[in-house]
């Protein structure tokens, strides 16, 4: 069994939408045992609308609420009884093997290094959520934890990134690009410049040089390396395309008699490809370099997204990603020494 905690107060669908993707997740994998944590009250209220085995759901009390507006380190350290700190305690003692949550970003990427704790030799973890693209997806690091990011914490990012893509999802070899605003290595801003020489000279990488924004669509790099400020932009500005041009093509598509006799007929094709670039089907994005599994997951998340993040955390625990992140800093390490 792979157990995972879920903030189930966290979000601005919390419980209700955060209690029907624990339920889902567990009818969907066998393997998963989910520890809503929350208001007990609160939660086995919404429990009590879905018939599901009580050993596979498992709710833990937790009487605080850390809201989005709270100063994340003091609400880390005052809130003791919150959700989001009674789940991270439950990676760090083990009885917990992931902890998922839509609450508030600062407080996760406080409670994710105070309480789980970094990996030796990770200087600073990243949130790396996957991004569709019209080859599939690409892991985009940094989105949102480090937005004062320095050279070499870069290079990192483009370690754990490629290791995440090569043994999450299965792809050998991944692209790695740094984000730019051009495809010349002279471009760029200081720190884009003092990063390329670095990433073109680490080992272990497959380092393809500079990506515009406007490639990442097309799928010009696996991984996307960038700091947090730049990528929070990318990332939003792709959700809110993304849904934009979906409702501009269900519009069009009911605008007149013909266009509707048309859609009838493309609805099917239509409809797959909208999936595929739907960002709540891929589940949401791991805080990568901890000593336990810490996946954020969109404030505003619905029940597809928060049971995808939690179905995401079993092929993470199964191949050991943070042992691999560990070995692989390690020996990388070691290597200006021999």
């Amino acid at each position: 069994m792979i157990r995972v905690a879920v903030d189930a107060m966290g979000g601005d669908n919390a419980p209700s939408e955060i209690v029907a993707g624990a339920v889902e997740a567990v009818s969907a994998k066998p393997e998963i045992q989910v520890l809503l944590v929350g208001q007990e009250d609160k939660v086995k209220a919404e429990l009590s609308k879905y018939a599901f085995s009580k050993e596979r759901i498992q709710v833990v009390n937790a009487t605080e609420i850390i809201a989005t507006e709270e100063p994340p380190v003091n609400a880390i350290r005052k809130k003791k009884d919150s959700s989001i700190v009674v789940g991270m305690n439950l990676v760090k003692t083990g009885e917990a093997d992931a902890f998922v949550s839509a609450g508030s970003s600062g407080a996760i990427l406080v409670g994710g290094q105070v309480i789980v704790g970094r990996i030796k030799g990770v200087e600073r973890p990243p949130l790396a959520p996957l991004i569709p693209t019209e080859k599939g997806v690409s892991l985009l690091i940094d989105c949102g934890a480090n937005v004062d990011a320095r050279a070499s914490h870069l290079v990192q990012f483009a370690q754990m990134g490629s290791i995440y893509m090569e043994h999450v999802m299965g792809l050998k070899n991944p692209r790695v690009a740094i984000v730019n605003i051009g495809a010349e290595e002279e471009k760029g801003n200081a720190l884009v410049k003092e990063t390329f020489p670095l990433l073109k000279a680490c080992k272990g990488i497959n380092f393809t040089g500079s990506i515009e924004a406007r490639e990442i669509p097309h799928g010009g790099a696996d991984v996307i390396v960038c700091e947090a400020f730049v990528g929070n932009v990318i990332l939003k500005l792709y959700e809110g395309v993304g849904a934009s041009l979906i409702r501009m093509v269900k519009d069009g598509m009911m605008a007149t008699l013909r266009s509707k006799t048309g859609a009838l007929l493309v609805k099917p094709a239509l409809k797959e490809t909208l999936k595929s670039f739907d960002a709540s089907q891929h589940g949401g994005a791991p805080l990568l370099g901890l000593k336990g599994l810490v996946v954020k997951t969109h404030g505003n998340s619905r029940r597809t997204e928060v049971r995808n993040s939690i179905i995401q955390c079993v092929t993470f625990k199964e191949q050991a990603i943070n042992d691999k992140i560990q070995a692989a800093l390690s020996t990388q390490n070691k290597e200006p020494h021999e």
